[in-house]
């Protein structure tokens, strides 16, 4: 069963994340650890987002924690990289990666400029919080991992914040709620 259109790449702005049952995109200091064990890509995912994808933007705090351009998509896609920072000038350098200090709205419009007419992946919780509050995200891409994380780093944190509904892509009633059915593994 296919759950999602096939992506396409369209000059899109994605929030895109694997997020844990409950609701977390990495564990209290952005570990990622939780992802290596006991869960499977859909296959051919991977693929669609590294053909799909012109550039991507994410924060400085990822970026601290995981400063490898060549690990995006497990080393499969190559393009540019922009983090957005306050503070551009302590970041360490790395080929293809551009560190921003500006608005929010700016960083998406350079990133956009650079992803050549492909799509610019939000790789950052904070980020896309503030291109959502603000109407600049086209689409939220979400792989719900079969894991409970309990703590960590919230796909959306934005206390005092309002609702934001959505209409889920490809379905028959985009505003009827997902069924996820899972079961406890055993120790």
């Amino acid at each position: 069963m296919n759950d999602i259109e096939p992506q396409t790449a369209n000059g899109k702005v994605l929030w895109h994340f694997t997020m844990s049952l409950d609701g977390f995109v990495a564990g209290p200091n952005h570990e990622m650890d939780w992802m290596m064990t006991g869960i499977s890509p859909q296959p051919g995912l991977i693929d669609e987002y590294v053909r799909t994808t012109g550039a991507i933007l994410g924060g400085r705090r990822g970026w601290d924690q995981f400063p490898d351009p060549s690990m995006v998509y497990g080393g499969d896609w190559t393009g540019p990289i922009f983090v957005l920072t306050h503070h551009p000038e302590d970041a360490e350098p790395a080929d293809g990666v551009t560190f921003l200090d500006c608005d929010v709205a700016e960083a998406v419009r350079i990133a956009l400029a650079a992803a050549g007419g492909r799509n610019v992946e939000v790789l950052s919780p904070t980020i896309g919080g503030q291109l959502l509050e603000r109407g600049l995200l086209d689409e939220i891409n979400l792989h719900i991992a079969p894991v409970l994380l309990g703590d960590g780093i919230r796909l959306l944190d934005l206390p005092g914040g309002r609702p934001h509904y959505l209409h889920r892509v490809g379905a028959g009633d985009p505003t009827a709620e997902l069924s996820v059915r899972y079961r406890p593994v055993k120790p």
